[in-house]
């Protein structure tokens, strides 16, 4: 993201659609979404996600589960796949991160086919969201040698502490957007190495304040703001490690 790295950390990237239905969802939709994707996505298998909602009750604060099916169309590598779901449209990319110029048709190819498919009235939502996986050398290590987004600690707290999770909620675009980013501890792959998860969501928080037309418009603005914030975040010596190329 942003500048190019020869040992990118992004682990996966995805984008997601929530549309205004145009009409009752038809379980025809997703065969429909298959046939204009085929040739690039030949495998399909079904999946059940499940979304938390957190809701004010007659007895309080309520967390509610729902279950949802969805279809997933896969790459012949699998490194690469569309869902389908009522109303929902989902491209991920998992490791190795294939640049943006790679990612975007993807994406685009996606879109084009569920519009097709399904004629959805408008957007709900929009997601960008870009998550890496960073590891560090060493049993300790200074988190501010690397990142400029990190826990504070205060000097009269003890300095040696374990898992810890912290983010934040940047506005964009006059409010319309919404960048969450967290950064999290994570269990090393191994020894004597220290893990970190660095998530960067940027998404529409105003519904239907984007136009079909202007969907492609918003997800370039949207890549451009992850790339401020994800440089924001780290510094020269975690550029170094991922090693920036340079020179084109």
């Amino acid at each position: 993201m942003g500048k190019q790295y020869r040992n990118p950390p992004i682990v996966e990237a995805l984008c997601e659609f929530r549309f205004e239905p145009g009409a009752p969802w038809d379980m025809a939709i997703p065969g429909l979404v298959y046939e204009g994707i085929r040739d690039s996505f030949p495998k399909r298998r079904q999946a059940k996600t499940f979304e938390v909602s957190v809701a004010a009750g007659p007895g309080g604060i309520e967390q509610q589960v729902v279950t949802t099916d969805r279809m997933q169309f896969l790459r012949e590598d699998e490194k690469a796949l569309i869902q389908v779901g009522p109303n929902l449209l989902a491209v991920n990319h998992l490791k190795p991160y294939p640049t943006w110029r790679g990612f975007l048709p993807l994406i685009r190819q996606g879109f084009n086919a569920y519009l097709a498919a399904a004629n959805p009235k408008g957007i709900q939502r929009i997601g960008l969201r870009y998550i890496n996986r960073i590891e560090l050398p060493g049993k300790r290590v200074e988190l501010a040698d690397y990142l400029e987004f990190r826990p504070f600690v205060g000097e009269r707290l003890p300095q040696d502490y374990g898992p810890f999770i912290v983010g934040i909620q940047i506005p964009f675009e006059a409010s319309r957007d919404f960048l969450r980013l967290q950064l999290a501890s994570a269990v090393a792959g191994k020894p004597e190495t220290v893990a970190l998860m660095l998530d960067l969501d940027y998404f529409l928080a105003q519904p239907s304040a984007v136009s079909q037309d202007q969907v492609f418009d918003w997800i370039k603005l949207a890549h451009d703001h992850v790339e401020e914030v994800f440089e924001a975040c780290i510094t020269e010596r975690l550029r170094q490690m991922f090693e920036e190329v340079t020179g084109k």
